[in-house]
């Protein structure tokens, strides 16, 4: 049984270099340009692999020229029909996603297996508790021991670059599920807890499951299941890895509530400028405070912090007061200061 998978170049193993994956929220259709120009923004965030659904065949040219151009490996979501599994293969994706009990009898997942052996593509076994090819008995054993049947029918063919997830809506469900799967198999696991909300409640339900396991030395790949933007999917799989210490580099940011005290927009400034410093990737901190009380104090302690008191804005830079300008001239002032950090 294999430990590692690869995908494009992209190495799955457990506890190690574990990546950071989402999903696209919208069909591709004839816009190839606005695709890739977003995988390149979500990529330059934090992402190293990025998902679509693959509907149908009719979508196969701008499928195919967004692989030829994507800055990352791509995975195409296949459900029903195997026959679209195999097209996606053709048409470049470097992983697909498959759940062989909706696929229908064995011999067509074994088709799509033996045509990602023969392309040297990599497959993810996607189990989802309320999509299970039999119900009955204990739910985290029947996902552990499907996921098990699938494995076995794909060493048969001498396939063995798999990914498997285990997932559940239910986060006790999910880190029981992989916990036991892991107990048994050191396939490379994807990790994520389906269906998980909103940003608040897929964040959190996240974290505490993905969490528990990534310190455990269980998973490869993770995603964020949020109802809302995919950027968002990125910046929390980011943070957790980072918090976690399985990820550095990039811009650390740190800002304060508002409060009765609050003279400067924090909350304002910081989203104007967040989706840029997202996109950096140097590895530095970078504090945004909302009145004088934590101001110099965060300013101390960051490479470069942002406070303010009516129109007046100051800039510190490596805890010394770097510049004093009003307000409208605040963002591009920061930029400067940013750029030169």
């Amino acid at each position: 049984m294999s430990t590692r998978a690869n995908a494009g170049g992209l190495v799955f193993e457990n506890g190690k270099n574990v990546s950071v994956q989402s999903m696209y929220d919208h069909r591709v259709e004839s816009d190839p340009d606005y695709v890739v120009g977003r995988l390149h923004e979500l990529h330059a965030m934090g992402c190293d692999l990025f998902r679509f659904s693959y509907n149908s065949t009719q979508d196969r040219e701008v499928f195919r020229e967004i692989c030829s151009r994507s800055p990352m490996p791509l995975v195409a979501d296949i459900h029903f029909d195997y026959r679209l599994a195999l097209d996606a293969l053709d048409t470049g994706f470097s992983k697909i996603r498959i759940n062989p009990g909706n696929i229908g009898p064995k011999w067509k997942t074994m088709e799509v297996v033996r045509k990602a052996r023969d392309l040297d593509r990599c497959i993810r076994i996607g189990l989802n508790s309320g999509s299970l090819p039999r119900t009955g008995g204990n739910r985290v054993s029947v996902m552990v021991d499907t996921a098990l049947e699938y494995l076995s029918w794909f060493e048969s063919a001498g396939f063995r670059n798999t990914v498997v997830s285990l997932k559940s809506s239910d986060p006790e469900e999910t880190f029981a599920a992989c916990l036991e799967f892991a107990g048994k198999s050191s396939c490379p696991q994807h990790l994520g807890v389906t269906e998980g909300g909103g940003v608040i409640s897929s964040c959190v339900r996240g974290t505490w499951t993905l969490g528990r396991l990534l310190s455990r030395g269980i998973g490869a790949t993770i995603r964020y299941s949020i109802n809302g933007p995919i950027e968002k999917e990125v910046q929390a799989g980011v943070e957790l890895l980072r918090t976690l210490g399985l990820r550095r580099g990039g811009v650390r940011i740190v800002a304060c509530p508002r409060c009765g005290r609050y003279s400067f927009d924090s909350e304002g400034f910081l989203a104007s400028v967040e989706a840029r410093l997202l996109q950096s990737q140097k590895d530095v901190t970078v504090a945004f405070m909302g009145c004088q009380v934590n101001g110099p104090g965060e300013a101390k302690n960051a490479d470069l912090a942002v406070t303010g008191i009516g129109n007046a804005v100051f800039i510190y830079k490596k805890g010394e007061l770097y510049r004093k300008i009003d307000r409208c001239d605040a963002q591009k002032a920061f930029w400067e200061a940013f750029e030169e950090i």
